[in-house]
């Protein structure tokens, strides 16, 4: 059975020239970047290569990168290592009710010790409005954090507004673009931000590899500490095949993002026209406000997605939600959006990438329309 892959919002596979990069480094060129001699500088020079790759992509300068594990510790890093500067009953940080758990989690670790945490609602859309921030921001907000495109439904937020209404109090502004990079234009200039995260294995680089952008002159409490490495932010000795391999990545995607945009919109757009022809009562989450190009997120009537799923073995795709034995909700930014049990009980994220066919999306289709007709039959 061939298995068609419509989950790249959940991970990338790796670009053929982001593992011919990475190959040299995983065997002659092993030397340690820290290492004077002729090894370590050929390290040194490839991950400062790498360095540059990722500001150009954002429109950065190359100083202002710090390499991280991947997109968890990236967002980690910015929100602990601002809120850290500040003792507790001095620091309020404000974050969106539709952020990942690699947001969440840090907010309420902070919780735990003191902090003060606030959650920006979104609309029906699930768009964060920049009035929305503006009116929870307080005499000691020190950071707010909100991602740049969800990763369930593809809503793209007005990251450059709130940041206006952050700069205007003098407060940082931190967003998660692990899906953004890639997918649409995520340059520093536009946005505004002082943080943005960076994931590679969400842009066809590897996993366990990804970058943190930190503005010139802002300083970070470090969470790793040891011998100084990236500028003193982040300690431990680089992983240099897979900065490569995020460097390429990079590179491809500066390149390439207007094409692939085009004809990852093209054939979402083919997929949503031909499932909503077909399936009466089908909603689109998030499909009346700017989206990412390869995002579709679906709610199917009257049947769960996680059944629809089921029945269709060759399809990797996820489901955008479901519920626990215990009725909560584990979406939280359906939840956010309003979006009943039953709603999100039937949602379904399919998300193309640039391998994605035509053929494909018209196979997808006719499998989901015939398993939505047979349970919604067995259901009646």
């Amino acid at each position: 059975m061939r298995q068609i892959y419509l989950d790249y919002n959940a991970t990338t596979p790796i670009a053929p020239s982001v593992l011919e990069a990475m190959q040299p480094f995983l065997t002659g060129h092993y030397g340690n970047p820290s290492s004077s001699h002729a090894l370590g500088r050929g390290a040194k020079e490839a991950i400062e290569d790498s360095r540059s790759k990722i500001g150009n992509m954002i429109g950065c300068d190359s100083g202002e990168i710090v390499f991280t594990s991947g997109g968890s510790e990236s967002n980690n890093l910015a929100i602990k290592g601002v809120m850290f500067g500040y003792a507790p009953e001095d620091a309020h940080l404000i974050i969106s009710a539709i952020e990942h758990p690699a947001v969440i989690e840090p907010a309420r670790f902070l919780q735990r010790l003191g902090y003060e945490v606030s959650v920006a609602p979104c609309d029906e859309n699930g768009i964060v409005q920049a009035s929305t921030i503006a009116d929870l921001i307080k005499g000691n907000t020190r950071l707010v954090s909100v991602m740049h495109a969800n990763n369930e439904t593809g809503v793209v937020q007005p990251i450059g507004e709130i940041s206006k209404v952050c700069h205007r109090h003098d407060v940082l502004m931190h967003t998660d673009a692990s899906q953004s990079v890639g997918k649409i234009p995520t340059f520093i200039q536009d946005l505004d931000v002082d943080l943005l995260t960076i994931a590679g294995h969400k842009f066809y680089g590897p996993k366990g590899v990804g970058a943190l952008y930190v503005r010139r002159g802002l300083s970070l409490e470090s969470l790793i500490h040891g011998a100084g490495h990236e500028n003193g932010i982040r300690a431990g000795t680089e992983n240099t095949p897979y900065i490569v391999g995020l460097g390429q990545a990079a590179h491809l995607a500066a390149n390439g993002l207007d094409e692939s945009s085009v004809g990852m919109a093209r054939l979402r757009d083919r997929l949503e026209k031909e499932l909503c022809e077909s399936i009466p009562g089908l909603k689109i989450n998030g499909g009346n406000v700017d989206r990412l190009p390869n995002t579709l997120s679906i709610s199917f009537p009257m049947v769960a997605g996680g059944e629809v799923l089921a029945r269709l073995p060759e399809l990797c795709a996820s489901t955008g939600a479901a519920c626990h034995s215990t009725g909560q909700v584990e979406s939280a930014t359906l939840a956010a959006m309003g979006k009943g049990i039953d709603h999100i009980a039937g949602t379904v994220r399919l998300s193309c990438g640039w391998y994605t066919s035509q053929d494909e999306v018209d196979r997808v289709a006719g499998l989901l329309i015939d398993a939505w007709e047979n349970l919604s039959a067995s259901h009646a």
